[in-house]
């Protein structure tokens, strides 16, 4: 019985938390963008968005595997999530794809590592956005819960997909079978070279999802996640899906009345209730509709465009871990040629570099550190990896230029923002030819020299990127200190519960530096 109210209080003080952390606009989540390939400078579906969580971050590229029958896959959440949960097995497929991706540590208690999604070779690419369900279906969720998270939905998509509304089947049917292990809610946009949806799963144990199609020529962003209006007859409808029970457990629940011929708003049902507009929550200086405008006023959209939307200081800040765009190209000739750029941290003040699925490595300097790592203040480094911990991490050093930028954001953040574009604008020159190069050789049957080639150019250009973030922070490094006072805090903690301090926006969001 006291183990019972335990649990039972360990779910309403996370519910507790996510309430306050809405209310004051603090939520540490991702988002993302959509852009239809009708909206596009080369035709390409594009999907951007970063992933905002403490821990540190590192890419990953992951091959495709073969598994033996029998063979499992482990999901859900253990004790220590906010809301408890216990660990589950799952069959896993014959074979997985290959995907590249962001991996993280710690969030909300959930087991490492942690992905909000990344692109695998049949163009399927998927973020994770964080969608908060309404207070009743939190509450009503079942202590200790099973089923797959947020990450296990993402990184399953990418190995089991072959094209967005598969990913969409795939999480409703994994979500029917196995449950939906929760921290209060969430949503993935899932897209190929052709569409986009969007999935929001929700909490409650009630195995509740829903589905909505993205065109051709839409521009979406979440943050959070959502949908609005949809048919009640849903079976009908080419542009939405959803679990069986979607509709009937509202009326049961008394939160919609099929009588009232009110439409039925999937937010104002089952979202959050103090989210009436989930396309302007009030929680960044620029809303998802701010950020629509602004990226439909660039159409058509390049790469480096929407690069410039992700890094805007309104919208990213200490909270955000990396940063990614991605193009998905209807006839890209070879899998190997799939490309995704990822900035390390932040990327207000970290450049994007390329990469491609086709390379076989990536360089230590970019692989998981022990800094912001989970557990790592409390532990000791395990001898294989003391070689990579050695090196510099690329996550640390854009961390840097960004705390010299807050000093003086008027000033630096212009100067940043202009060597960062610059170096991009330097790696798009050299694409054209790196990829012709490599293509030339797949179709000759020389794999594996294309292969090498993707992953000389994208390891030289990291490393070319940590140079110039080096030089920055040394460079800032003496502008402060011939500036500014050195100033040592007294009397108060270095660490804050406070995610969305954004010195580089200035607090106003009709104003930004850049």
């Amino acid at each position: 019985m006291i183990a019972r109210h335990l649990q039972i209080a360990r779910t309403a003080f996370a519910a507790l938390v996510i309430g306050v952390l809405l209310a004051t606009g603090t939520a540490q989540a991702s988002y993302a963008f959509y852009v239809g390939r009708e909206l596009t400078e080369d035709g390409s579906v594009m999907v951007a968005g970063a992933g905002e969580e403490v821990s540190s971050h590192w890419l990953e590229i992951v091959p495709a595997r073969d598994h033996p029958d029998g063979a499992t896959v482990i999901v859900g959440v253990t004790q220590d999530a906010g809301i408890p949960g216990e660990l589950i097995e799952i069959p896993q497929v014959a074979r997985t794809f290959r995907y590249v991706h962001m991996a993280y540590t710690n969030f909300e208690g959930f087991p490492p590592p942690l992905t909000n999604g990344g692109v695998n070779e049949h163009q399927v690419a998927v973020r994770d956005v964080w969608a908060p369900s309404r207070q009743e279906l939190v509450d009503m969720t079942p202590v200790p819960q099973h089923g797959l998270h947020y990450s296990d939905l993402a990184r399953l998509v990418m190995e089991r997909a072959r094209t967005a509304r598969e990913g969409v089947e795939l999480i409703g049917e994994l979500i029917g079978r196995h449950g939906f292990a929760t921290y209060g809610g969430n949503s993935h946009l899932i897209a190929d070279p052709h569409e986009g949806w969007i999935v929001w799963e929700f909490a409650g144990g009630q195995g509740l999802w829903i589905a909505e199609r993205l065109g051709a020529d839409e521009v979406r962003v979440l943050y959070p996640g959502g949908i609005g209006d949809i048919p009640i007859d849903i079976e009908g409808s080419p542009d939405f899906v959803a679990s069986d029970n979607f509709i009937s457990f509202a009326v049961e629940q008394g939160w919609y009345d099929p009588a009232s011929l009110e439409p039925f708003n999937v937010q104002h049902v089952y979202g959050d209730q103090s989210i009436r507009d989930y396309r302007d929550p009030a929680i960044k200086l620029m809303s998802p509709a701010a950020l629509e405008a602004a990226t439909l006023a660039m159409v058509p959209v390049s790469e480096a465009e929407l690069m410039a939307r992700v890094r805007d200081p309104r919208v990213v800040d200490d909270d955000a871990g990396y940063g990614q765009v991605v193009s998905l190209k209807a006839g890209l000739p070879d899998p190997n040629l799939i490309r995704i750029w990822n900035a390390p941290t932040g990327s207000v003040t970290a450049p994007f570099n390329v990469w491609w699925l086709g390379a076989t490595k990536v360089p230590m300097e970019y692989a998981q550190h022990r800094y912001l790592t989970k557990d790592s203040a409390s532990t000791f480094l395990h001898p294989d990896f003391q070689m990579q911990e050695a090196t510099l991490f690329a996550g640390r050093v854009f961390k840097r230029v960004m705390y010299y930028a807050c000093s003086d954001p008027d000033r630096l953040l212009p100067m940043v923002t202009d060597a960062l574009e610059g170096f991009e604008a330097g790696t798009r020159v050299d694409i054209g030819w790196v990829e012709s190069s490599a293509e030339t050789l797949l179709r000759e049957g020389k794999v594996e020299e294309a292969r090498a080639l993707l992953t000389y150019y994208s390891s030289s250009r990291a490393m070319d990127a940590l140079s110039l973030g080096n030089d920055m922070a040394n460079w800032l490094n003496a502008y402060t200190s011939l500036t500014r006072p050195e100033h040592f805090p007294e009397g108060r903690t270095i660490n804050t519960m406070d995610p969305t301090i954004n010195c580089l926006a200035i607090g106003d969001p009709d104003h930004s530096p850049m």
